[in-house]
């Protein structure tokens, strides 16, 4: 693993005084002439640095310095050189979220961990599911509904009782929030290759907002999503506590 390091860190006194000991204990190259960025903070933190730096294509090797690290590796600066040389890379492929919203404005974002359909208000959301195109649930009554990737498996949508997905298993979960009618639908594993499209019905008196990740469109009438095949980001990993083998242990945790 190369050493031209890039450090961006979260604006907690922590993370922040981790990255003034890291710069001077290792140096640091601008972004420009980086190989490799080393993010400290949280997996919120994580999210941020993906969504900002993913159309560079640098690897990014995480250390946990926030309340949840499910994306980062643990904290250890004395041997940063040599956990980069020996860090196993994991290839994400995000989600591309399409928005049409009420007034006819059209949105596109990505999101790394889930796209998700919430109420915003105390109406249930009516919502529509098409795959690639048939028709699969005529009426969804719910407070939200989510698409999330492998790696994003863990986070809302296991919240929302999802299936954990093993990373490389080329598929999507579909996870209904609060579900209400058709009252036996938990949700779908779906082929990555699937088209989601959610159409939401009555939204002027249901209306509902559509999240990639942190990225938040309101009042919206219509959201495709599919995985993007072209964008990827490559997450680095110590060997001996790789994401895959933290999304295989989570679904023994009590």
């Amino acid at each position: 693993m190369s050493q031209r390091i890039h450090f961006v860190a979260s604006k907690t006194e922590d993370a922040q005084a981790a990255l003034a000991t890291l710069r001077t204990q290792y140096g640091e190259v601008p972004i420009d002439e980086a190989e490799v960025i080393v993010a400290l903070g949280g997996d919120g933190f994580m999210l941020q640095t993906l969504h900002r730096h993913h159309a560079r294509g640098l690897p990014v090797y995480g250390m946990k310095l926030g309340s949840v690290g499910f994306l980062m590796n643990q904290y250890q600066p004395d041997v940063l050189r040599d956990r980069l040389a020996r860090a196993v890379p994991t290839t994400l492929h995000p989600l591309c979220m399409d928005v049409q919203t009420e007034s006819g404005s059209a949105v596109t974002a990505t999101a790394f961990n889930e796209v998700s359909l919430l109420r915003q208000t105390k109406q249930a959301a009516h919502v529509r599911v098409y795959l690639n195109g048939a028709m699969k649930l005529d009426e969804l009554v719910c407070d939200g509904i989510l698409v999330s990737t492998p790696a994003g498996s863990t986070a809302y949508n296991l919240s929302a009782h999802g299936p954990i997905l093993p990373l490389g298993s080329n598929v999507l979960a579909m996870t209904p929030i609060s579900p209400f009618r058709p009252r036996r639908w938990r949700g779908a594993i779906l082929p990555a290759a699937t088209e989601v499209k959610l159409e939401v019905l009555d939204p002027y008196k249901r209306p509902v907002s559509a999240t990639a990740d942190s990225y938040e469109v309101r009042d919206i009438v219509e959201v495709t999503v599919r995985e993007s095949r072209e964008q990827t980001m490559n997450l680095l990993f110590d060997p001996e506590h790789n994401l895959e083998d933290r999304i295989l242990n989570e679904q023994f945790e009590n």
